[in-house]
């Protein structure tokens, strides 16, 4: 009976303990579905999504341009660092040549010092040639003294340009340091698009790419089309043509943060390989290249101008006419065209 009780009791009080788990964990799923205050969140509606899904691409097409901008200045301190790196190694290798010289010179003299130059004189059995042989000899010590003068001078630059390469060490961690900060900003806005997007149906999603324009990225291909003769012609330039004809060329080409082609491309990557094709050398970020040439009215843009949007000047394209551009949106649509007006503009800039 006792050993009944016991079993029993460890029964109830066992199926009491899960009970109360029970209880605690359903609380606990009502408190993280209900939110605490008895109602369930709102579901977004696709319109909502989609709004919340433009801000987290235009703030990491924002954060991509900073990325962008430390990667180009990361690659100038890298440059800079090596040169420094080859000049020290040369300096250094003109200073170990330098030092020899001057080592078997004094060995020389060591080897043969002895007689007084007094003495050398009277016992000579040339004194004039003894005397001519003097005169070089004092001539030949200043230009040791010069030599000396030139390593010490070679030990200062070998000093400064090792200061100098340190300071570009310095800065080119700092600016990898800035490199990883602005990626993982890129991809914490990405991935949360991402998992908005996965909410909506393939029809909604696909709505997300409204806008562009039919021509753009022809069905079942991502190769671009030929630029036409009427966009090309009216461009300022010969270099202003070659980069629409390029930019066309380009039309379907996935959008990739931080690629600047010849198969992918952000925003201001597009544009720099465009002008690139021209023989033209543009900034790497779009903040940077709406100073790369001569800024224009909007009511006066012709094609090849670039035209900027955003108070921060984060997105770039290029003018093609006809109130449109070509552009790389953002990981939702590829390169295509698509009108001005459909961003806050911010400003246009001709390419000299």
């Amino acid at each position: 009976m006792a050993a009944h009780r016991r079993s029993g009791q460890r029964s109830v009080g066992g199926g009491t303990a899960r009970v109360a788990v029970t209880v605690v964990l359903a609380g606990a799923a009502s408190a993280t579905v209900w939110g605490g205050s008895g109602h369930a969140e709102p579901q977004r509606t696709p319109g909502e999504v989609r709004a919340e899904v433009d801000r987290l691409y235009r703030e990491a097409e924002a954060a991509t341009e900073k990325y962008n901008g430390a990667k180009e200045r990361a690659e100038s301190a890298k440059r800079r660092l090596r040169a420094l790196r080859d000049a020290t190694a040369r300096a250094a290798e003109r200073l170990n040549t330098a030092r020899q010289d001057l080592g078997s010179v004094a060995a020389a003299q060591y080897r043969g010092g002895g007689l007084d130059p007094a003495l050398q004189l009277v016992l000579s059995a040339d004194p004039d040639g003894y005397l001519e042989g003097a005169a070089l000899a004092e001539r030949a010590g200043s230009r040791r003294q010069v030599e000396v003068g030139r390593v010490r001078k070679q030990l200062r630059e070998i000093g400064q340009l090792r200061g100098a390469a340190r300071i570009e060490l310095h800065a080119l961690t700092s600016r990898r340091a800035e490199l990883k900060r602005h990626k993982r900003t890129v991809t914490a806005k990405l991935d949360t698009a991402r998992r908005l997007l996965s909410g909506l149906t393939p029809g909604q999603r696909a709505g997300l790419a409204d806008g562009a324009d039919p021509a753009a990225h022809p069905a079942g291909t991502r190769s671009g089309v030929a630029a036409p003769g009427s966009v090309t012609s009216r461009a300022p330039s010969p270099r202003a043509a070659q980069a629409v004809s390029y930019a066309y060329r380009k039309l379907g080409s996935p959008y990739v943060w931080g690629a600047s082609g010849p198969d992918a491309f952000d925003c201001s990557g597009l544009v720099q390989a465009a002008y690139r094709s021209a023989g033209v050398s543009l900034p790497r970020t779009s903040y940077a290249q709406i100073d790369a040439g001569r800024r224009v009215p909007r009511s006066e843009l012709l094609p090849g101008d670039l035209v900027f949007f955003y108070s921060g000047i984060s997105h770039v394209g290029i003018y093609v006419g006809d109130g449109r551009m070509i552009h790389a949106p953002n990981p939702s649509a590829p390169v295509r065209l698509a009108p001005v007006d459909e961003m806050p503009f911010a400003g246009a800039t001709r390419v000299t």
